[in-house]
């Protein structure tokens, strides 16, 4: 703790740091500094309050710095146990009430299951086979608030701070990781990342596997299928680099490409034991290029491998979730 306080900015703010700390570990709906002054002090509540909201709203200090000194003490650790087997990306919704909280709006809160008023944070977390680790946080500011600027100045939002996808941020996140040294291993995302053609290319330009979601709606060529090449050059005008498609030669989406393949090509797979029976369900893996905008190119996206799911009992209806993996090589080191 006396680290992270350092890391905070100034030692003389351990007391304030783990105050505040031990506020938010407590038992308690309500996380703002004055019911959690009353919970840590109550016979005097006033000081207390303003230990910590010097601390919140006052004190200056970096949460990457704070995050740094955590993973330092904490990730060495984890790896005594075994090594980093993943780098996991997510994002994580808050409840709030009222409006004035920065970047809450309504959308989707995975800890509700539905569209509810909340902030959403992007994390990128390491994880061995028996512990994780954030070792990113970043809020999520919508649009609704970025072009707002009186809402903006009340908040204090840094005039830096800008419009950023998800996808966006949790790069940023991963290029920053790279840079320190973290260890390596595959990123895992879900769709609402994987089906973003771009953040895909950018894990590869780092040289990072990854194993990620996609919508049933992506679009791939089919197995040993590709874009035409560009049109042979007739000595008129500038040629062209560009990659084509036509009437009789088109890419199709995932879940169609799910419904066209053989009986033979999905097999029932159990990878673990449940509380009452082995987990099992039926898989199909082919290879495929991605097709989104290739047609921009002049070189067609690498091939990947497309795993889909399709449980037994559910004869039209192939998992709309579907795993978009890297190259043989990258899978290769992924599975072990």
């Amino acid at each position: 703790m006396d680290g992270l306080a350092q890391a905070a900015g100034h030692a003389d703010r351990t007391t304030p740091l783990k105050m505040y700390c031990a506020g938010l570990l407590l038992p308690g709906e309500r996380k703002s500094v004055e019911p959690m002054a009353a919970r840590l002090a109550p016979d005097n509540v006033r000081r207390m309050h303003q230990w910590l909201h010097h601390v919140v709203a006052d004190a200056p200090w970096s949460d990457e710095a704070v995050l740094a000194q955590v993973r330092s003490y904490v990730l060495a650790a984890m790896r005594q146990q075994g090594p980093v087997q993943a780098w996991i990306v997510d994002d994580t919704g808050f409840p709030k009430k009222g409006r004035h909280s920065v970047g809450v709006v309504r959308q989707y809160c995975g800890q509700v299951g539905k569209q509810e008023n909340c902030r959403v944070a992007v994390s990128l977390s390491v994880s061995t086979n028996q512990a994780s680790l954030p070792i990113a946080w970043r809020l999520y500011l919508p649009q609704e608030w970025a072009d707002d600027q009186a809402r903006r100045k009340q908040a204090g939002i840094p005039e830096e701070i800008e419009l950023e996808t998800k996808p966006a941020i949790a790069l940023q996140q991963i290029r920053a990781a790279v840079e320190q040294g973290v260890p390596r291993a595959p990123v895992l995302a879900d769709a609402a990342y994987g089906t973003d053609t771009q953040f895909r290319e950018a894990i590869s330009k780092l040289g990072l596997p990854y194993v990620v979601g996609i919508m049933s709606s992506v679009s791939v060529w089919k197995p040993g299928e590709a874009p035409l090449s560009k049109p042979k050059w007739k000595g008129i005008g500038r040629p062209s680099k560009l990659l084509r498609r036509d009437s009789r030669h088109q890419p199709i989406a995932v879940k169609a490409l799910a419904h066209s393949l053989p009986a033979s090509a999905w097999k029932t797979v159990t990878w673990r034991q449940g509380a009452k029976q082995g987990l099992r369900s039926r898989f199909a893996a082919v290879r495929v290029r991605p097709a989104h905008r290739d047609y921009w190119r002049s070189e067609p996206h690498p091939e990947a491998w497309l795993l889909m799911e399709w449980p037994a009992g559910k004869p039209n209806q192939p998992s709309i979730g579907s795993p978009l993996f890297p190259p043989t090589r990258d899978l290769a080191i992924w599975s072990d």
